[in-house]
């Protein structure tokens, strides 16, 4: 007795998780790879559009005929060749139908198909109705001619074709996009002129390289007008590596003082270009424009209008900022991977695409010769015997009516095959009368010419050749127009500085004692009469313009800075900087200067020290700040003071008990930043209630100009002598009576 186990079949296979998932998922990735989402070489399209093209062929939908409900096709598509979802089948078929879309589309929409400014507002397919387009022929019109395989479709119940027999490289043509398991596609359109010439060149010269070829295809050629202004070079590069990326630029032009964009990037919507303009305006980064309007319609699919604030605004350089900062100019991704002849992925230059499909429309070719030539054989054979029968018409009659197998007897008679006798039997009495001999013979003379010429054609490399290069002529004649997308050599825009696009005016920027930020036009401003919050009162005021920067330093000695003209209007009480700056807790603004990166400044403490520095010192840093001003115990920020002129100014100081002192500008040494030097001497013992009221510098010819309370004294450059003396030294006495200083002012 044999007393081995037998495994039992329970009825599953058992494997491990991991080798199930690795299968699981590399199946899953095949399918998206080579069902889903790359074309095919040879026609170009993605199985959802090769069955959509097909399935409307089927329901008689040419471009002659009559439109039906899209939801009769998409039913007809998910229902027999695709079960997948019905809006991504309807969304594929309207994109075959949109102009802006596709750059030769393959379907006529009826009914609302989306617009450029919103491709996906199409309506529902219950409303709207299609048809092939005429150019679709290219695609279908060798399809019953033997020229593809067909295969079962997902139920087994009936069969399609397992690809369209294009006579067109429609691939190329309106391009694709697709995102598949690991990998992706992008072929742009291009023009078919330009294309069919390009085949043409390496029909007649096999070994035409890829820079050959670009004679013939100079670039994509988008269904829109806008340029295509990536360099010759760049474009020649991208071909021969199949990668790359291509840079589109609306197109404008000057009506009056406007400016009117005309042609968009490729899928750039109107409303989108609109929205990302309008937010610069919004938020002050785009002063040259006062308006924007969206003036398209059915006549200028295209027609956005720029309102420049006046006629002396640069078009050119406001553009070339759009151009930079929106998607009126826009890159597009080039990666031309697609399903080869063996039917596997793979990125391909313009030669290897092109010489690929001249070896798929060549086979095509064949076949469809090869066909034509079987058939024109079996009508010939067939009419051989139906001239047999012609000339003993009364002896195959009488076969007929009185032999209980006519058949064998005929093909025993007369030496029929079995096919010459069947179309015999088959064919009605009266039209064996009506025969005569001479069409008979004149149709078997029509066929063999035919026959010798299909077996002259298959039989020659050479003409088979000529055969497809004339085939693609004739149809570039019948379907090709002129380019649309121009091809201009231009270079990369550059957005502009924010200053740029500011104008210049004068502006006055005030400041008050709790923070509160704002700026006046003009430099005749009476920043004192100015209307502030309750318990607030004017700090400074510096004069500057709408071009420069404002910096501010608090009572740590940060410096703080932000554009000029992005404060608000003195009309109102401004704003808190605190909510444009982060400074410490407790710390508070105390000091601002404004002027171009290289106006220098005195930075000064109340404790009397102090150093030069460039204003570009103060900016840089916005939210947090920057350390500027290193200030001793007890100490705050003196209001800056502007140097002209380093060599030949003079530097004053003055304190609260009325010394004040002046000093060649040249012995303030220059520092990014510090506590730098003493610049006039208080006394240890007085630190605690003297300090540095301001500091003021005065150039040759100026006048210093005293304050105290509301009474002024003013002293020429000359009369400032008698407190000239060295730099930290304690200066001279005021006069009584002005020994009280609340500021300096230099005039």
């Amino acid at each position: 007795m044999n007393d081995t186990v037998r495994p039992v079949f329970h009825g599953f296979e058992q494997i491990p998780l991991r080798e199930y998932a690795e299968r699981a998922y590399l199946d899953y990735s095949m399918y998206v790879v080579l069902d889903r989402a790359l074309p095919f070489l040879g026609d170009g399209l993605k199985p959802v559009q090769r069955r959509i093209i097909f399935a409307m062929s089927e329901l008689g939908l040419a471009a002659g005929a009559k439109p039906k409900k899209s939801a009769r096709t998409v039913g007809d598509v998910i229902g027999k060749y695709h079960p997948h979802g019905d809006s991504a089948c309807y969304e594929a078929l309207v994109l075959m139908a949109q102009p802006f879309s596709y750059r030769y589309p393959l379907i006529e929409g009826q009914g609302n198909f989306g617009s450029s400014d919103d491709p996906k507002s199409f309506a529902a397919m219950r409303y709207t109705e299609s048809k092939l387009t005429p150019i679709a022929e290219v695609l279908l019109g060798e399809l019953g001619q033997g020229t593809v395989d067909w295969t079962p479709n997902f139920d087994g119940t009936l069969e399609e074709p397992s690809w369209m027999p294009a006579r067109l490289p429609h691939l190329l043509l309106n391009g694709t996009t697709g995102i598949a398991v690991g990998m992706a596609t992008d072929v742009p359109p291009h023009n078919l002129n330009e294309i069919v010439s390009a085949c043409v060149r390496l029909i007649d010269d096999p070994d035409a390289t890829v820079r050959d070829l670009c004679e013939h295809v100079r670039g994509p050629d988008y269904p829109t007008e806008a340029e295509i202004i990536t360099p010759a070079a760049d474009l020649l590069q991208m071909y021969e590596t199949g990668l790359g990326s291509v840079r589109a630029r609306a197109t404008f032009r000057k009506d009056g003082t406007n400016i009117v964009v005309t042609a968009l990037p490729y899928q750039v919507s109107p409303s989108k270009v609109i929205e990302q303009i309008a937010a610069q305006m919004r938020a002050k980064k785009l002063p040259w424009l006062e308006d924007i309007r969206d003036e398209s319609d059915h006549e200028n699919p295209v027609r956005v209008v720029l309102v420049p604030r006046s006629n002396r605004v640069d078009a050119d350089q406001l553009m070339g900022h759009l151009f930079a900062t929106t998607d009126l100019e826009k890159s597009f991704r080039v990666n031309l991977n697609v399903i080869g002849q063996d039917g596997r992925p793979q990125v391909k230059n313009l030669r290897m695409l092109l010489t690929e499909w001249l070896v798929f429309r060549t086979e095509t070719v064949v076949r469809r010769l090869q066909y034509r030539k079987e058939r024109v054989e079996r009508r010939l054979h067939l009419l051989e015997g139906l001239l047999v029968a012609f000339l003993n018409l009364d002896e195959v009659i009488r076969i007929i009516r009185t032999e209980d197998e006519p058949r064998d007897v005929l093909i025993a008679r007369f030496a029929l095959s079995d096919d010459q006798a069947d179309y015999i039997l088959d064919t009605r009495l009266k039209q064996l009368a009506r025969l005569e001999e001479m069409k008979i013979r004149g149709e078997q003379d029509e066929l063999a010419k035919e026959l010798e010429k299909l077996i002259s054609l298959l039989d020659s490399k050479a003409k088979l050749k000529k055969l497809v290069k004339d085939e693609l002529i004739a149809d570039a004649k019948k379907f090709g127009d002129a380019r649309r997308s121009p091809l201009v050599a231009r270079g990369a825009a550059q957005a502009l500085a924010e200053t740029e696009l500011v104008a210049s005016e004068p502006m006055t920027v005030v400041i008050s004692e709790k923070g509160w930020i704002r700026a006046a036009k003009g430099h005749d401003v009476d920043a004192a009469s100015l209307s502030y919050r309750e318990g607030d009162s004017l700090l400074a005021a510096v004069r500057a313009r709408s071009t420069q920067q404002v910096a501010f330093i608090d009572s740590t000695g940060r410096s703080y800075s932000t554009a000029v003209h992005t404060l608000p209007s003195a009309r109102g009480n401004g704003e808190p900087l605190t909510g444009r700056f982060s400074p410490v807790a407790g710390a508070s603004f105390q000091a601002m200067a404004s002027g171009d990166d290289d106006t220098r400044f005195v930075l000064a403490s109340t404790h009397g020290y102090g150093f030069v520095t460039k204003f570009v010192n103060l900016t840089g840093r916005q939210k947090a700040g920057k350390a500027m001003l290193s200030l001793t115990p007890g100490a705050n920020v003196v209001q800056p003071a502007f140097v002209a002129n380093v060599d030949t100014d003079r530097v004053v100081a003055v304190t609260s008990a009325g010394h004040l002192l002046a000093f060649a500008a040249k012995d303030v040494p220059e520092l990014d930043k510090g506590k730098g030097n003493k610049l006039i001497d208080i006394p240890k013992a007085k630190l605690g209630t003297e300090r540095v009221v301001a500091v003021a510098v005065v150039p040759p010819g100026g006048k210093l100009s005293i304050k105290s309370g509301t009474r002024a004294m003013t002293l020429s450059f000359k009369e400032l002598d008698e407190y000239v003396g060295a730099r930290a030294t304690r200066g001279g006495l005021l006069p009584r009576g002005w020994q009280k200083v609340d500021g300096l002012a230099v005039e």
